[in-house]
């Protein structure tokens, strides 16, 4: 006899129950995520272009959050970049509501206006001076470079270290492009997708791998104390178009897979001298669920550019497309049940070592290590 099922409230302890008397499913909600705030470090706020452009429409500020926190960003004197906590000191309204007059930027409700460094400089009507400690808004360092703005989470200090450099987007030989996607999910889940090589013959069949080639290879992983890294050995060149335009005589691949604090990722498929291709992805946590990932794809091939990069663009973007529907309703089923309850095995080569190298950061714990932690394991790719 076919029971009829009541579902309940997604997301309950109870999910399913049986109306006919029989023993409820309980679903205990774990309460688990991997979740980590790495606050002294860099994260790409917008691309320089993205912030002219605002500038340009009407002198407007940008603003974009970061672990939740609302941060406007502008353009000061001779195209300097201020970050400030975006919040009118006054009243508390969004300063990124204002606009930027000159090297200022004014808030929209009574015109209090602050230069880059968050001093008030002028409060219109008022007979006294506008600087005064209650009165400065906190301060987010920033850095300029390779295209983009960066922020340092931390306000109001002096950062630790420097932002990530894309090092192949400033080599002439290279052809570089970047795409920009926002999808639900956690740095750990997005980095970890990026970097997963078993998801990409099911998610990403035909575009990148398919299912059941059955070649045995060799992993190495290794974790330092600001980054891991997946060399995979013996790996024939992957199956699928984007294989063929990185190697169109087939052979064996060299292929390394890097996370780097706090928040990068770094896919590297090379064979011999002639094709190399490096796809870097930054990921900046606007919540502890949402991350924004700002991918730049470098290549140097055998074919030129123009007539590859029609080709490769459109593929990017269906694959990130791709692996930005699963991580949401990973996101959401994860929410669903209450937390995390994840089962790994050595074939998940580098989601482990990225939530210890976050955790740890996240407790301020970078120290250096003389030689790094090493795994070996076999797969079938």
């Amino acid at each position: 006899m076919v029971r009829r099922i009541s579902h309940g409230e997604v997301g309950s302890p109870c999910y399913g129950r049986e109306v006919d008397g029989a023993k409820r499913l309980p679903i205990a909600p774990t309460g688990n995520s991997s979740a980590a705030r790495v606050m002294d470090d860099w994260y790409i706020a917008c691309t320089s272009e993205e912030l002219d452009d605002h500038h340009r429409k009407g002198a407007k500020p940008l603003s974009f959050t970061l672990y939740g926190v609302p941060i406007v960003v502008f353009r000061g004197r001779d195209r300097s970049v201020g970050a400030l906590l975006d919040r009118c000191p006054h009243r508390n309204v969004p300063l990124s509501d204002g606009a930027v007059e000159g090297p200022l930027l004014r808030c929209g409700y009574h015109g209090w206006a602050f230069d880059t460094d968050g001093v008030c400089r002028e409060i219109p009507t008022s007979c006294k001076t506008a600087e005064g400690k209650a009165r400065t808004v906190q301060r987010f360092a920033t850095r300029e470079q390779d295209g983009f703005v960066w922020v340092y989470a931390t306000p109001d200090v002096e950062p630790a270290r420097d932002p990530y450099v894309f090092r192949w987007v400033r080599d002439p030989r290279y052809h570089s492009g970047r795409e920009v996607f926002e999808v639900d999910g956690t740095i750990h889940a997005v980095a970890e997708n990026a970097l997963d090589v078993p998801h990409t013959a099911f998610l990403h069949k035909g575009l990148f791998r398919k299912s059941g080639a059955g070649n045995r290879i060799e992993v190495v992983v290794r974790r330092w104390h600001d980054r891991a890294e997946a060399e995979y050995i013996g790996e024939p060149r992957p199956p699928g178009v984007v294989g063929k335009l990185l190697a169109p005589g087939g052979g064996v691949v060299t292929h390394f897979d890097r996370f780097v604090l706090p928040s990068i990722t770094e896919v590297e498929y090379k064979l011999g001298d002639a094709s190399h291709i490096v796809t870097v992805s930054a990921l900046t946590p606007l919540s502890a669920t949402r991350t924004r990932l700002t991918a730049v794809i470098s290549l140097r091939l055998p074919i030129p550019s123009p007539l590859v990069t029609p080709v490769l663009g459109p593929l990017a973007r269906a694959i990130f497309k791709q692996d930005a529907e699963v991580l949401e309703r990973q996101a959401a089923h994860i929410e669903a049940f209450g937390g995390e309850s994840f089962a790994s095995t050595e074939i998940d080569a580098l989601g482990p070592q990225i939530l210890r190298l976050l955790r740890s950061a996240e407790r301020g714990d970078r120290t250096p290590v003389e030689q790094p932690h090493e795994h070996r394991f076999f797969m079938q790719v």
